[in-house]
């Protein structure tokens, strides 16, 4: 193991990075789709719920493997075959999408679909009087929902969005099926070389158990603090 350390620690460590920067990436834009979602939920308006509702349900309903195939394959042939942008824009060769863009969007959509579910709940975790407070001193209702309502909700939704990167910080190593170099693409390789899967596999599996047990230690962290600043 010590060996296998010395010779190919740098490359997994390169990994670990790779990995973090597209959960980061994928947390990033799952927070904006949530947040559109989320809101779209809460809004006294059908059409709005129900489009919330559909995309929610739609991406939770598909496995993780499968949307992403859908978005590094499926997508770029549609776009190709169906827009024909090829002939009309005058582009040379294919629309592809390389596999840390495929990656960001797979993750941003499953993420964004969890991440919507827990900003609704963040939201109507907060007293519907601050809302009419908010109106009722003559603040539009988007202005009340920035200023009033959403500050206090991010209280109470910042564990569950840690919890949540920590969850796509291990979808992450679905990905390897489109070839992104994350940890676990990276260790396979590493195995194929050294032909030592468990010596590997172990050290693979304790650069996960140390990235996630300081995750798992700041959400419970934050949560502390925030249980003490209510009271």
């Amino acid at each position: 193991m010590a060996r296998i350390i010395t010779n190919y620690g740098g490359l997994l460590l390169a990994a670990m990075g790779q990995t973090l920067l597209l959960a980061l990436c994928g947390l990033f834009f799952a927070c904006i789709l949530g947040l559109v979602f989320g809101i779209l939920s809460v809004l006294k308006n059908r059409a709005c719920n129900i489009i919330a509702t559909v995309f929610v349900d739609i991406i939770r309903g598909v496995p993780m493997i499968v949307l992403a195939f859908y978005v590094y394959f499926a997508v770029p042939m549609l776009l190709n075959n169906i827009l024909h942008l090829n002939t009309m824009l005058g582009m040379k060769g294919q629309i592809t999408f390389s596999a840390l863009q495929a990656g960001t969007i797979c993750l941003a959509l499953n993420c964004g679909a969890y991440m919507a579910e827990i900003i609704r709940a963040g939201i109507e975790s907060v007293d519907k009087g601050q809302m009419e407070a908010a109106r009722s001193l003559g603040l539009p209702y988007w202005r009340a929902m920035y200023r009033v309502v959403l500050p206090q909700a991010i209280r109470t939704m910042i564990p569950s969005i840690i919890n949540q990167f920590i969850i796509t910080l291990k979808d992450t190593s679905i990905l390897s099926v489109i070839g992104f170099p994350e940890l676990v693409n990276t260790a396979k390789n590493v195995v194929a070389n050294t032909m030592s899967a468990f010596q590997v596999w172990t050290i693979v599996a304790v650069m996960y158990l140390v990235v996630i047990t300081l995750l798992s230690r700041l959400a419970k962290k934050v949560e502390r603090r925030l249980n003490r600043g209510r009271q």
